[in-house]
């Protein structure tokens, strides 16, 4: 493997994106309340405004506000009540000057009302007419006809990962189905002789699998369709078969470990093997992460990727590489950063861009960025880590109270 040659992720990400554009995720449509978790592939439009009516924000009495002007304790304005109205019931009345209803939460105010006041604010004076003790303003307590959203109005937009909230969007306008981006498929291999189940308890030399887990997971958290998880040994023509096999039913296939220069480390020539000489990033210009590869199937429209061994390397290269790609062809936001303070000097690595994993201190109303060290096969510090931050190949580290921008981990 010839890991001298070695991409920046810059460069890596325009060959993935290159490759795939006829790997595009294809569009489906759902219906709304089984669509938890896809992304919208079409902006949504109201069609209708929300709420379709004036709507009360409390229990009390629609009024004009103009008419509880001066009401207090010592002096209650007296106002003629002339409709009681219902909830899912229509007002049929109006409110005139000196007169008002009464409108639970949620319920249509009548016409002429332009305000609403709380029931603890009045008292009955006699059965026909209430003592108001507190002035409103107007549109007090009241929602307006499409204060919510407006008819037209662009409401969920494309590229938006359906949550909780979107589904109650769509619920509110009557849209009963979407259009949205069907996920692409992937399966993970884990490989090394060492690897053993985590229920099993590791004899000298060997170590609990943690990749085949912790890279499934972040797939599912990006929103991409496991296929499969498999673990292999260090069995060459074994793991080619199942690369093979897995890039006949996975839009992408993840090796993880065998990418690095040992003596059965065989993931660059199966990849080029797979790939009929189609390998793309033979090594990126990362710390950590440069022995990972990247190969694309043509006769099968499938993305091979070999990523390293170690837990936190292979985890960042998933993020930086394969979820930014998938967020990049179903056209969502990259991932929410801010702009923090570092606490410390930090180094770079010469000829390679460094992705430093740091948590995040809150200090005064300000942000700063503490650098969290370990080395790629630790795994726990990808857990006390908030986010991480990049420096340049080209530049030499950050400095103390430098400001340096912290991407998210997804």
């Amino acid at each position: 493997m010839e890991l001298l040659k070695v991409d920046t992720i810059e460069s890596a990400r325009e060959k993935l994106i290159h490759a795939m554009q006829e790997k595009k995720p294809e569009k489906i449509r759902v219906e709304s309340n089984k669509s938890l978790g896809y992304v919208l592939a079409e902006d949504l439009l109201a069609q209708e405004p929300v709420p379709s009516f004036r709507r009360s924000m409390v229990d009390g009495y629609a009024v004009k506000s103009a008419d509880t002007t001066g009401a207090s304790e010592n002096l209650p304005v007296l106002l003629e009540i002339v409709e009681e109205v219902s909830m899912g019931v229509p007002s049929h009345g109006s409110v005139k000057n000196g007169t008002c209803a009464y409108v639970p939460t949620g319920g249509m105010i009548p016409e002429g009302a332009d305000a609403v006041v709380m029931e603890e604010y009045c008292e009955m004076f006699d059965k026909h007419h209430l003592a108001v003790y507190d002035p409103v303003a107007y549109g007090k307590n009241v929602v307006s006809v499409g204060e919510d959203i407006r008819r037209g109005e662009l409401v969920i937009k494309k590229g938006t990962r359906i949550r909780p909230q979107e589904i109650g969007v769509m619920a509110s306008l009557g849209i009963l189905d979407a259009m949205v981006y069907e996920p692409w498929t992937i399966t993970i291999l884990s490989t090394g002789d060492e690897l053993v189940p985590p229920f099993v308890q590791p004899l000298p030399g060997e170590v609990r699998d943690i990749n085949s887990y912790a890279l499934k997971a972040q797939a599912e958290v990006c929103g991409l369709k496991v296929q499969n998880v498999m673990v292999y040994k260090d069995d060459r023509e074994v793991i080619k078969e199942a690369v093979v096999q897995s890039l006949n039913r996975s839009d992408l296939v993840i090796l993880s470990g065998g990418s690095s220069k040992g003596k059965k480390d065989a993931t660059s020539q199966i990849i080029d093997e797979v790939t009929d000489g189609n390998t793309l990033v033979r090594g990126l210009a990362l710390k950590p992460g440069k022995p990972s590869i990247f190969g694309y199937d043509r006769s099968r429209a499938a993305l091979a990727a070999g990523l390293p061994g170690h837990p936190v390397a292979a985890m960042l290269v998933f993020e930086l590489l394969i979820v930014w790609l998938y967020k990049h062809m179903t056209h969502q936001k990259e991932g929410p950063s801010l702009f923090a303070r570092m606490t410390a000097n930090l180094a770079g690595a010469p000829g390679r861009a460094t992705c430093q994993l740091v948590r995040l201190l809150k200090k005064e109303q300000e942000y700063y960025a503490e650098p969290v060290y370990g080395k790629s096969g630790l795994i726990t510090t990808f857990t006390k880590a908030d986010g991480y931050l990049m420096i340049g190949q080209n530049q030499e580290g950050v400095k103390k109270d430098q400001q340096v921008e912290v991407f998210f981990l997804s």
